[in-house]
């Protein structure tokens, strides 16, 4: 595996988990900041094509911008790709970034990070179950006041929705089915709520908000069904290394439901609300 970036995200979670093995091994580490990335314990390498030609595989920590960008290389390559939410930072770098994907018929997976738990897959299970027809989600936080390590540039200018905005559609996707149609209020850098219709009728709503003061409540979904209903508080503490054995499968084998086409999904979800609160 080759990392590209060497932010706090970078530090804290991809390069230990792509180091801890038994199924990945971390090659090399590329990033803009070369004193950033030598801090990961890995070859640092001074061109990204130098980081291709010594993996198999590339793992992305960058704002979405950068990712739409090099991801395009990667794939171009011939190189799976793990890729971080969202896809890119427009749903036309998305498009051209699955694209390429498909083209070059690369491995993906998308690292919502979420969909790797024990807790969260147990919760889906019993979803599927329920006959669901409605559900609600919240994901809140101070992460966009004072210095946070994860208050970057990228979220500080988009906000919410383009940063956890993939997390809460793609579990009441997973849960309620596809999303069909989204109705978004409020502002990205502040209060946004979606009200979201899927495929066989089910509704949902997820508030999402960055900028709350003080000690915030837990991320939760609830779904509701016609034969019972299903909470989730998440808890991810598993999820890196399910991440790692999954990506790791998907490499050699291909295929994994939570690949790029999964992305951009979202990701279109997450333009046409994006317009919607930008609209007068």
């Amino acid at each position: 595996m080759g990392l590209i970036g060497a932010g706090p995200w970078a530090e804290l979670a991809h390069a230990p988990m792509l180091a801890r093995g038994p199924h990945t091994r971390l090659a090399g580490v590329w990033a803009r900041r070369p004193e950033a990335a030598a801090r990961l314990g890995a070859p640092v390498f001074e061109l990204v094509e130098e980081l291709f030609d010594a993996c198999e595989a590339v793992a992305f920590c960058v704002p979405p911008a950068v990712q739409a960008e090099l991801g395009v290389k990667a794939a171009k390559a011939g190189k799976a790709l793990l890729l971080e939410k969202p896809l890119a930072d427009s749903l036309e770098a998305a498009e051209r970034l699955a694209a390429a994907i498909a083209e070059a018929g690369v491995p993906s997976q998308m690292m919502l990070t979420l969909r790797y738990a024990a807790r969260t897959r147990e919760f889906l299970a019993r979803c599927a179950e329920i006959e669901p027809f409605g559900g609600h989600a919240a994901n809140l936080s101070g992460v966009l006041l004072g210095d946070h390590p994860f208050g970057t540039p990228w979220r500080l200018e988009r906000g919410a929705l383009l940063d956890v905005g993939p997390h809460m559609i793609d579990l009441l996707d997973a849960a309620l089915g596809p999303v069909t149609g989204v109705r978004a209020h409020g502002d990205p850098l502040g209060w946004a709520g979606l009200l979201l219709e899927h495929e066989g009728g089910a509704v949902s709503e997820t508030s999402l908000c960055m900028t709350v003061p003080g000690e915030t409540p837990p991320t939760s979904v609830a779904v509701y069904g016609r034969k019972g209903s299903a909470v989730l508080v998440p808890d991810d503490g598993d999820a890196l290394a399910v991440v790692a054995e999954e990506f790791a499968r998907t490499v050699r084998e291909g295929g994994h439901p939570l690949d790029a086409a999964r992305g951009l999904r979202l990701q279109r979800v997450i333009a046409e609300a994006e317009a919607q609160l930008a609209a007068p």
